[in-house]
């Protein structure tokens, strides 16, 4: 059927030689009421309570192929400017993370302190680094870790790093609060940004009224939410609005999907769900899920395991959210079974249970889960969270030195999230299939490549 499984290649490398040339701050390139640096007129940017429990940084890295008439020294040059006017729009970019003293909620104030970047460059080929979908720990050398360049206890919101490449390409690297953006508005940022190196006008104004997402007032918690841990009293940690690293050996492979898997799949899932809707993400995730659960050791089929995944919001709002909403605008559905129903019911049956986790989330019950943050210190929870960069788009930005050859999270030492990838090179049209990112233990891994097979006859 022409998928495929990658596993760990064996001269992955380790050390990308990556040298530091110039770290600094950059600043607005106009100037905002809140870049005076009196602190007593600094404007606060209200974080609703889905970005409250993002209070961690993604790093992203977006490779491109040489460009003669950009070389990496005027790409450099290009991407900062852009990036300084970028932080009038995106005042609060610049800005700094502060717990409010009077309410006891995190927020960011616009302070105009700016963000950093960062000018690299490698010893290394593109095509020498190796199979650009594949999760090489070492993508972490594409993003500036180091904070000597900034006065002590500063933490920017925002760093971008260009590494330039041997070959004349070069990779742009992104550390970005979670705080900030979710996946859709940092495409969102990135289409605007690349205007800006375009000399053009930005498409998209964006919208920061966070309050849009608040709590009710008084909070009205009307579902019951399996899907939210409560903490208690216990202070969340900066890893705890997704999932703490693990510490036990993980073993990586890329499981490719065709386009014609994809279709095989939704045809098994129509079977018999004529009411549910069978889109290309239901049937993967349907798939990681049974595959993740079964290979669970021991096996017990009255085990229940819950699956999360990502839903936007701004469309299931009454009213729906601006486009344009520069925050964190996605709830966590979920989907719960026992391990014996996982392996032995229908595939219709579990692509009917993951559509109806996405059904759920209605205005009501997005604001519901709202409310259930402003009363509970907790955060989603879950055997596996499925991470879906498939149709982000990120390989679409037009840049004035062209599109990304690929765009990836850095990825972490964590089992409990799978994470869904367009193909290298999909974004044209050539194929439109899906590579699916899996860490775990040997023996588990063993257990999902077998079933992960199995289930796609």
């Amino acid at each position: 059927m022409g998928n495929s499984c990658q596993e760990t290649p064996p001269l992955l490398l380790q050390d990308l030689k990556v040298t530091i040339h110039q770290a600094s701050m950059i600043f607005p390139s106009k100037e905002t009421h809140n870049n005076n640096n009196n602190n007593n007129n600094n404007k606060s940017l209200f974080l609703s309570n889905i970005d409250k429990v993002l209070n961690f940084d993604v790093e992203t890295v977006h490779f491109f192929a040489a460009n003669k008439d950009y070389p990496s020294s005027k790409v450099a040059q290009k991407l900062k400017d852009a990036l300084e006017d970028a932080l009038v729009a995106y005042e609060f970019l610049g800005g700094r993370m502060k717990m409010n003293s009077e309410t006891g909620r995190l927020e960011i104030i616009c302070n105009g302190e700016g963000a950093g970047f960062v000018v690299a460059s490698c010893d290394y080929r593109l095509d020498e680094i190796g199979d650009l979908a594949f999760p090489n720990p070492a993508f972490a050398q594409f993003v500036h870790k180091s904070k000597d360049f900034l006065k002590h206890g500063d933490s920017p919101l925002c760093v971008a790093q260009i590494t330039s490449c041997k070959c004349g390409g070069f990779v742009i690297g992104f550390t970005t609060s979670h705080t900030t953006f979710d996946g859709l508005s940092f495409k969102t940022f990135l289409d605007n940004l690349a205007a800006l190196a375009s000399n053009k006008r930005m498409p998209v104004i964006p919208s920061h009224d966070r309050h849009l997402l608040a709590a009710r007032s008084p909070p009205r918690v009307t579902f019951p939410h399996p899907e939210m841990l409560d903490l208690g009293e216990f202070p969340t940690s900066a890893e705890a609005g997704v999932f703490e690293a693990s510490s036990e050996e993980l073993h990586f492979k890329v499981f490719h999907l065709t386009t014609d898997n994809i279709n095989c799949l939704k045809e098994k899932a129509k079977d018999s769900n004529v009411n549910s809707r069978v889109t290309g993400f239901n049937v993967v995730t349907a798939l990681v899920w049974r595959c993740k659960a079964l290979s669970f050791s021991p096996p017990d089929p009255n085990r229940s395991s819950t699956i999360l995944y990502a839903v936007d919001i701004r469309s299931r709002l009454s009213p729906p959210l601006p486009k344009s909403y520069a925050g964190n605008a996605v709830l966590t559905a979920y989907a719960t079974a026992k391990c014996e129903v996982l392996e032995k019911g229908s595939f219709a049956k579990l692509v009917e249970m993951v559509s109806e986790g996405a059904k759920r989330m209605n205005d009501e019950y997005a604001r519901s889960i709202i409310d259930w943050g402003e009363l509970h210190n907790g955060f989603p929870s879950g055997e596996v969270l499925v991470s879906s960069w498939w149709r982000l788009g990120f390989e679409e930005v037009e840049y004035p030195w062209g599109k990304p050859r690929y765009c990836c999270p850095v990825v972490y030492h964590r089992k409990d999230i799978i994470l869904l990838f367009p193909p290298v090179g999909g974004s044209d049209g050539s194929d439109n299939g899906i590579n699916i990112i899996v860490a775990l233990p040997p023996k588990e891994m063993d257990k999902f490549k077998n079933f992960f097979y199995e289930f796609l006859i």
